[in-house]
């Protein structure tokens, strides 16, 4: 950047996705649950998901999402300045999963941790990667990613969220961008009178693990279905509103609205509710499931793979997770 001003906005320069092999239908999973198929996709909207192999782990669909997200900027390894994983499924405690990344990208310039925000955390993620880079790296490159695989924590006589979270990775490469281009705005906040409507209770330093919190379920992910849902109902208005207020951009000037992939049902209805067009919405969970905070990079892939997502796009992001947390960004594609 010698002699040069340093850059003043951020964007997305790479995309990168890895969906694991084994596509789980609900023929598949019904019986398990107490239900009939067709009830899974009429309250969901999924119709199946994948989920990752016994051997695999977050790092190891993580590690695949950034090689492609790499090649796409067309940049290396030794390019990146820092990685950022939001994961809710990490491989261990007390070792960022984003360090075993770094590791075996050969990331050896980067620094590394995980980040936090279940759903959000891909939003939060993205905002710190912009951050920082603002703050400490101008010229840099930030590699976020989001990767989840909930199936190893899944109840298997919890319905609520065994046919809802589903397995996969989503990375993008973050650089400098053209005044007016790439990330326009953000917003986040948390509620923690609601951390404990959804989450992984046992496992931490307030429940180690113990014979009892075996016993009890309490290594499973749970839900309380009704009032995640209502919170959601409640919040998610907000967080658009806030994003065409701080863009100064109407609903209608924005191309794409790409959320997190909670419910597919829940998200159309919703959309519709708020008006977005069915133009407007990305919705991907119907094949994909609820993949956590690796959702919006999967939709963002996909809408690019299918045409609608183009150089110069509006594109609004929106998301609600565990703790409970929200987050929202607005991007100008590059």
């Amino acid at each position: 950047m010698s002699g040069q001003a340093p850059p003043t906005a951020w964007g997305i320069h790479g995309l990168g996705v890895h969906i694991p092999d084994r596509c789980v239908g609900n023929a598949e999973i019904a019986e398990q649950y107490g239900v009939e198929p067709a009830w899974i996709e009429r309250m969901t909207g999924i119709t199946q998901r994948h989920c990752a192999e016994p051997a695999q782990a977050t790092s190891d669909l993580a590690l695949a999402a950034a090689e492609q997200a790499l090649a796409d900027a067309q940049l290396s390894a030794r390019d990146i300045d820092v990685i950022l994983l939001a994961t809710s499924t990490p491989d261990q405690l007390a070792v960022a999963t984003a360090c075993r990344v770094q590791h075996q990208l050969g990331a050896d310039r980067a620094w590394a941790t995980d980040v936090g925000g279940a759903c959000a955390g891909f939003l939060y993620a993205l905002k710190l990667a912009h951050d920082v880079l603002a703050a400490s790296c101008p010229g840099g490159r930030a590699l976020v990613i989001g990767a989840e695989v909930f199936s190893k924590f899944q109840n298997p006589g919890d319905r609520s969220t065994g046919v809802l979270f589903a397995d996969g990775a989503g990375a993008v490469v973050v650089g400098p961008a053209p005044a007016g281009r790439g990330i326009l705005c953000s917003t986040q906040g948390t509620d923690g009178g609601l951390a404990d409507i959804v989450g992984i209770r046992a496992g931490g330093s307030a429940r180690p693990a113990s014979e009892l919190t075996v016993t009890e379920g309490g290594h499973y992910l749970h839900m309380n279905g009704k009032a995640v849902t209502a919170y959601f109902h409640e919040i998610f208005p907000q967080v658009v509103a806030r994003l065409t207020q701080l863009s100064g951009l109407n609903l209608d000037q924005i191309d794409l609205v790409i959320p997190h992939q909670a419910n597919p049902r829940m998200l159309r209805t919703l959309g519709a509710e708020l008006g977005i067009s069915t133009s407007q919405l990305v919705v991907t969970a119907d094949t994909f499931g609820n993949t956590g905070a690796a959702s919006i990079p999967m939709a963002l892939h996909a809408a690019r793979s299918q045409g609608r997502l183009k150089p110069q796009s509006t594109v609004l992001h929106a998301a609600v997770g565990a703790g409970m947390s929200w987050a929202g960004s607005v991007q100008r594609w590059l």
